[in-house]
């Protein structure tokens, strides 16, 4: 549940998805390929890789469904704390074992939605080099399929206007990977399985990645 008490809107993470779409094509040039592979109903973990604050806004704008993602609690300051819950988006602390953020992740998985994890934890390389354990937990907790999503192009330039935006106009691209199963199909949860779980996820996402950068001519940022 949120603060309010409330499960994370679903109309309100559409509303979300609106506004993503009009700011993104409206001041990029994104292109997305694959998204025809994220199921049309159901639960799905989209899983993507951060290297630039505009990553998840992107995903929000480019992605055939609403997605609620898990931000951190420190972007949830003045107006933005209502205007992010009221889009549906989940508050959680990276620096403690957040509950409650976990009871609202699992609750959009449970009413079949589309919740969105920077595996990495925080902004970084964007390579999905360090991941933390937590997507591992949601999906063998939940048994949602895990979808790999490269962001690509965010972080090589800073706009002349803005240094910490992309250069206006500039393509972003958005590369949906195949959705896969976390789990090894027992349904364990011990540490063992999770630890398990997330070098198998680890290996998915890396190899999406340089799948995606394969696609879209894209190299690694030095």
């Amino acid at each position: 549940m949120t603060e309010s008490g409330r499960a994370p809107s679903e109309a309100g993470a559409a509303v979300g998805r609106r506004i993503g779409i009009g700011l993104m094509y409206g001041l990029w040039r994104p292109r997305v390929l694959g998204a025809w592979k994220v199921p049309s109903a159901g639960p799905v973990i989209l899983a993507v890789n951060h290297s630039h604050g505009i990553d998840g806004p992107m995903l929000m704008g480019t992605a055939p469904r609403p997605v609620h993602f898990l931000i951190k609690k420190e972007a949830f300051v003045g107006p933005l704390d209502p205007f992010l819950r009221g889009i549906g988006q989940l508050k959680v602390d990276r620096d403690a074992t957040d509950r409650k953020a976990i009871t609202d992740a699992l609750g959009v998985l449970e009413r079949g939605g589309v919740l969105g994890i920077f595996p990495e934890g925080t902004r970084g390389e964007g390579d999905f080099a360090s991941l933390r354990a937590g997507l591992a937990y949601f999906a063998v907790r939940s048994g949602a399929p895990v979808m790999p999503v490269a962001v690509l192009g965010s972080a090589d330039r800073a706009s002349r206007l803005h240094r910490a935006v992309p250069p206006l106009r500039g393509r972003i691209d958005v590369v949906f990977g195949d959705a896969f199963e976390a789990g090894d199909g027992s349904g364990r949860r011990t540490r063992k399985a999770l630890d398990e779980a997330t070098v198998r996820i680890q290996e998915r996402l890396t190899a999406h990645l340089a799948e995606a950068r394969r696609l879209t001519g894209r190299r690694p940022t030095l």
